[in-house]
C-alpha cells in the first residue's frame, strides 16, 4: 500500500469512477511528473476527465479483463483507484466478464472491502500494484480544527460526538460512511444510495438544524474508498438546511476546497475536521 515513486515520467494508472477527485487527482499527477493512464467507466467517469489524462481508455462496470489488457497496452505497473461506482448498479448495469465472474465465486461475502482487495490482489497477480490514493494530496485532505469561521454551537457539538461514534459503528459494519443527526436522533444512515441522498432524506426528517458526520471506516483500506466532501456536499446540506458537517481530518478528501468552504460559510454551515482520538468541543471518540 506504499505511495508510487515520482520521477521520470513514470506511467500511473488511475482506475476513475465518479465525481470531480479523478480529475483532481490527475492533474496533481501529472504536476508530479507522472504520465496518467485512466480507465474510465462508461455512465460514471466525468467525461472531461480525457482533457486531464495521457491515455484514456472506457470500460463497463464489470469488465475486469479489458481493464488488465488495457494497463497492460500502456506498460502500467502501479495504479490508483478513485472516485465512486453507484452501489445501486450492482443490481441494474454491471456487466461482469468471466475473469469478473470467477472474482466474484471466490467471496463469502459481497462487502465493499471484500469486493475491492480481490479486485487489488486479481491486479497483483497481473504485476499491477494498487497505491494509496493520497499521496501527493496533502493539500486537499481535511485538516483538524474548525474550518469555517462559525464554530459549531454546544447542541451542534453534541450531535456531531454522537454522530462521530455511530458512523465509526456503520462503517465497522460496511453499511456506509456518514450519518445525519438531530438532537442525538439518528434521523438517516448513508447505505447504498450515497451522502447526498442519505443527506437529502435527513433533511426531509429533521426539517432543519441536522448535523452531517462522514469519517472512515475503522477497517478503511486506504487504498480504497476515502471519505470524500465538495461544494455539492454543501449545495445538498444547504438545502435540506443541515447546520454542521464534520468529517475525519486525515482521511477525507476535500474537492474544491475553496469554493466549498465559501458555499459553507455563505449558507451558515459550520464545518470540522476531527481526528482520533478525541474529538474537537471536549469530546471523546473512543
Amino acid at each position: 500500500m506504499q505511495a508510487p515513486h515520482v520521477g521520470g515520467g513514470e506511467r500511473l494508472g488511475l482506475i476513475a469512477g465518479n465525481g470531480r477527485f479523478p480529475i483532481i487527482f490527475a492533474d496533481n499527477a501529472r504536476k508530479l511528473g507522472y504520465q496518467v493512464s485512466a480507465v474510465a467507466h462508461e455512465g460514471e467517469t466525468d467525461p472531461d476527465l480525457a482533457n486531464h489524462v495521457d491515455r484514456i481508455h472506457w470500460i463497463k462496470i464489470g469488465q475486469l479483463n479489458k481493464l488488465i489488457k488495457a494497463f497492460k497496452e500502456d506498460e502500467v505497473r502501479q495504479a490508483v483507484m478513485l472516485g465512486g461506482i453507484k452501489k445501486t448498479h450492482v443490481f441494474t448495469t454491471v456487466r461482469p466478464d468471466f475473469r469478473t465472474l470467477a472474482l466474484a465465486t471466490r467471496l463469502a461475502l459481497w462487502k465493499d472491502d471484500d469486493i475491492l482487495r480481490e479486485f487489488a490482489k486479481e491486479l497483483e497477480r497481473e504485476g499491477i500494484t494498487i497505491c494509496e490514493s493520497t499521496f501527493g494530496l496533502e493539500g486537499i485532505l481535511a485538516e483538524e480544527g474548525t474550518l469555517t469561521a462559525r464554530e459549531p454551537t454546544q447542541r451542534e457539538w453534541e450531535d456531531i460526538r454522537y454522530g462521530w461514534d455511530v458512523a465509526r459503528d456503520i462503517g465497522r459494519l460496511d453499511i456506509g460512511q456518514c450519518v445525519v443527526i438531530k438532537d442525538r436522533v439518528v434521523v438517516a444512515v448513508e447505505a447504498v444510495e450515497g451522502t447526498d441522498e442519505a443527506i437529502k432524506r435527513g433533511g426531509q426528517l429533521a426539517k432543519e438544524g441536522a448535523v452531517v458526520v462522514k469519517r472512515s471506516k475503522p477497517q478503511q483500506d486506504m487504498r480504497f474508498d476515502l471519505p470524500a466532501v465538495g461544494p455539492r456536499t454543501i449545495e445538498v446540506m444547504s438545502s435540506a438546511k443541515a447546520s454542521a458537517l464534520a468529517v475525519e481530518a486525515g482521511r477525507t478528501i476535500f474537492l474544491d476546497r475553496e469554493v466549498m468552504l465559501e458555499k459553507a460559510r455563505a449558507a451558515g454551515i459550520a464545518v470540522v475536521g476531527l481526528a482520533q482520538p478525541g474529538v474537537n468541543g471536549g469530546a471523546s471518540a473512543t
